[in-house]
């Protein structure tokens, strides 16, 4: 009879590794990351995949070398992963804690219903980032597209470029900060005063994105919302 083909094994035995989407499934590297509760790791040849290294759970480093696709470390918890090219939609989507770098542009939706840890873009992020965001911090480094932030609860965007339209619409407690132009302001977000706790806050994120000493608080603007379609109102009726 025939052997059975063995699948190849990650260069280490599954810590420090290298692990080559070349000879590895998508499926065999996610559940090696998933059945590991340490290491460092290195993830080559990504060539666009869709959902990797998604729904970690364990203090674990991961590289990934070169563009990903949909929703890549979705679901993180407790890990660092970076991400050496370009992201699609999605990226760190639900997001509950830990750390997700990306080194070039992010497609739409970059941190979707997020709820806790940092997400850096080094490059833009398309329409919606950070859509009902629920606690994560997203600083992005370059612009970032229209409904961005649309009904974030909580949590933060920084914005060190230009935002497009819709920014902050229906926006209920998170604070987004923005140091280029807004080309509108969507349902119910205004401009807020910028408070000591806020230019702290605003700080610390900077700080934790390589960014200390870089920029300059005052060149940001914050806003929030206004606080008025909390509750019904027929008056209201067409900001809905």
């Amino acid at each position: 009879m025939p052997q059975k083909k063995r699948s190849p094994k990650p260069a280490s035995g599954g810590r420090n590794s290298v692990l080559d989407l070349a000879e590895l499934s998508l499926r065999q590297i996610n559940q090696l990351l998933h059945d590991t509760d340490a290491g460092d790791f290195l993830i080559k040849n990504p060539r666009g995949a869709h959902s990797l290294a998604c729904g970690l759970n364990a203090p674990l480093t991961v590289t990934i070398g070169g563009h990903v696709g949909y929703y890549c470390a979705g679901m993180n918890k407790l890990a660092t992963v970076t991400i050496d090219g370009n992201a699609g939609t999605g990226v760190a989507e639900n997001m509950m804690s830990g750390r997700v770098h990306v080194k070039g542009d992010a497609s739409q939706s970059a941190g979707a219903t997020a709820c806790g840890g940092l997400l850096i873009i080094d490059g833009n992020a398309s329409a919606r980032c950070g859509i009902s965001l629920r606690g994560l911090d997203i600083v992005v480094k370059g612009s970032v597209g229209h409904m961005s932030a649309f009904m974030a609860q909580a949590g933060n965007l920084v914005v060190l470029g230009d935002a497009g339209d819709a920014l902050g619409d229906s926006i209920y407690e998170a604070d987004l900060f923005v140091r280029g132009t807004v080309k509108s302001l969507g349902a119910d977000c205004v401009e807020k005063r910028m408070r000591d706790k806020h230019k702290a806050a605003l700080a610390k994120l900077l700080k934790a994105s390589g960014l200390a000493g870089e920029v300059d608080i005052g060149e940001f603007k914050r806003y929030g919302s206004a606080r008025r379609l909390y509750n019904f109102h027929i008056d209201n009726l067409g900001s809905y």
